[in-house]
């Protein structure tokens, strides 16, 4: 397991992630796509904050469920909760994920064209309005 450094754009919200990327996951959703990231997914307690969490800021839409965690000042979007722990491309009998999807674009020391993409399809979820 390696421990990734990442930050958002201007270096105010800053934290730690230990994992093994050998892929990056590419969401369809309107959030994702309109962002633009190149996600990971992590345990919950793979994910360590340097900043305090009072000096994010937390954005939620559709259902309301998934979290947005970003930097208030540059507006980059380091890291989320995803509504659905459990990927929906996934296969009856997998163990259900419940993690951090982590923009790898905010990681230092990653080549980003050496990580097979994995496509996501988050546009097919229906989500119900609140």
């Amino acid at each position: 397991m390696t421990t990734y450094t990442g930050s958002c754009h201007c270096g105010a919200v800053r934290f730690e992630v230990e994992a093994e990327i050998d892929h990056v996951r590419v969401c369809d959703c309107s959030i994702c796509s309109m962002r633009g990231a190149l996600n990971v997914r992590v345990p919950k307690e793979n994910l360590r904050l340097l900043t305090p969490w009072e000096d994010l800021s937390l954005y939620r839409w559709g259902s309301r469920t998934a979290k947005d965690y970003f930097c208030p000042r540059c507006g980059i979007l380091p890291f989320r909760l995803p509504s659905d722990p459990t990927p929906r491309e996934l296969r009856e009998g997998v163990r259900p994920f419940d993690g951090w999807a982590v923009n790898v674009r905010c990681l230092q020391g990653i080549d980003f064209d050496s990580l097979p993409v994995r496509r996501i399809h988050g546009s097919r979820i229906r989500l119900e309005p609140t």
